[in-house]
């Protein structure tokens, strides 16, 4: 991998010069040629970005020896910090939080996310400097496939499942539940406001210019906590959501889609609605940008944590053992479609062309205009949060890079 910026000097540097300049390119080794075609699809202007730039952060790790720990250092070295506290009002972790880690539990093998490095950020949360009082939900919709116990999972010790993790720290007396909602996925339900307290998902009745109808979860935890993925925390002695206090992870694997090209951040986001009770399902509005309206219109993640442990570059949405590549790496970024961006430009796409040819990475590029590439998809999710104030960029001139790998 290519160091962008190592040291933190640099970065305050390279983050002053692309504040007072606005487009300076000395954080990225991408090329620069985004712009062909984006007018064509009416893409809405662009939201400003805090800082002006994007930060990505890259680290080095197999999951189990302090990486997101060290990812977590690096960020709040550089301005981003992970927890809330007095000193950093604008962290992203409060110590009452409610915060679910929306995982891939969908496949076993390498196509669901590393256990090992989902225990390192629930450590991360539970070890909140302040005293995390609130609770940790691991949490996905594998559509009616899914699994947080799989016996082949996707870890250094292949047998330590998502479940595993789970009891572990409950057995260390904090509060870290599962929710596997494919076990109500076909249950259709309303809000908790509207007196309705069982485990489903709340649907919509009408088809949005993406393609989508939006559904989303609606559960209580094993703890009692009544949550929904749109509304927030529900408090039934007040009668109202707390909405700030659930804060989403989204931490999805880097691999290959038969359909799609690449699964990552925005695509992971497949694993929140439901296709058994959408009359059109949502499944099919990926390609159309339909996950960018799922994101803008319940909740954007407060970060999204990119899986390369192990990677599918030619392989997926199932990972097997023996066609997952290992590289020991994760990104972060509150930004999914720059994170998209850069890591199938940088990881993804070279190690898709190393194992077969050019042609099979090319529909991979973020630069891709025609209808079936991942750029058309993706730039459609863009424009969706982007029409909804969501600041993102498929700009690289707009991406800090801190490439600790």
């Amino acid at each position: 991998m290519k160091r962008i910026v190592k040291k933190q000097g640099l970065v305050l540097l390279a983050f002053v010069m692309l504040t007072a300049t606005g487009a300076s390119r000395i954080v990225n080794n991408m090329t620069a040629d985004y712009g062909a075609g984006r007018q064509a699809q009416n893409e809405p202007a662009q939201v400003p970005l805090p800082g002006g730039v994007s930060m990505i952060f890259v680290e080095r790790t197999d999951g189990t020896d302090g990486g997101f720990q060290r990812m977590v250092t690096s960020m709040q070295a550089n301005g981003l910090h992970f927890y809330q506290t007095p000193a950093a009002p604008q962290g992203l972790i409060a110590h009452d939080d409610v915060v679910l880690l929306k995982i891939n539990a969908q496949w076993d093998q390498r196509g669901g996310t590393n256990t090992d490095l989902i225990r390192a950020v629930i450590q991360a949360v539970v070890d909140h400097p302040a005293g995390f009082t609130g609770e940790v939900i691991v949490a996905d919709n594998g559509q009616g496939i899914g699994s947080l116990n799989w016996s082949n999972a996707n870890s250094a010790n292949r047998d330590q499942s998502t479940l595993d993790v789970i009891r572990h720290f409950q057995a260390g007396g904090h509060r870290v539940t599962g929710v596997l909602w494919d076990t109500f996925t076909g249950v259709r339900v309303n809000e908790f406001s509207a007196g309705d307290m069982r485990d489903g998902f709340v649907v919509e009745n009408n088809i949005r210019s993406s393609g989508l109808e939006i559904s989303y979860p609606k559960f209580t935890t094993e703890f009692g906590t009544m949550v929904s993925f749109r509304e927030g925390i529900w408090n039934p002695a007040a009668g109202s959501y707390q909405r700030e206090r659930l804060k989403v992870i989204n931490m999805p694997v880097l691999k290959a889609h038969w359909t799609f090209q690449v699964t990552g951040a925005v695509k992971n986001y497949m694993g929140v609605p439901s296709n058994a009770l959408s009359s059109r399902r949502p499944h099919n509005s990926v390609g159309t940008g339909g996950m960018g309206t799922l994101m803008a219109e319940t909740r954007v993640p407060a970060l999204n944590i990119m899986d390369m442990i192990w990677i599918g570059p030619d392989q997926g949405p199932r990972l097997n053992y023996a066609d997952a590549l290992q590289l020991n790496l994760i990104a972060a970024s509150v930004d999914p479609v720059a994170l998209d961006v850069w890591a199938t430009r940088n990881v993804l796409m070279p190690e898709a062309a190393n194992r077969r040819t050019v042609a099979w990475a090319a529909p991979m590029n973020p630069t891709g205009t025609a209808p079936g590439t991942f750029g058309f998809w993706l730039r459609l999710s863009m424009n969706e949060l982007l029409h909804a104030g969501v600041p993102v960029t498929m700009d690289e001139a707009q991406m800090l890079v801190i490439d600790n790998s």
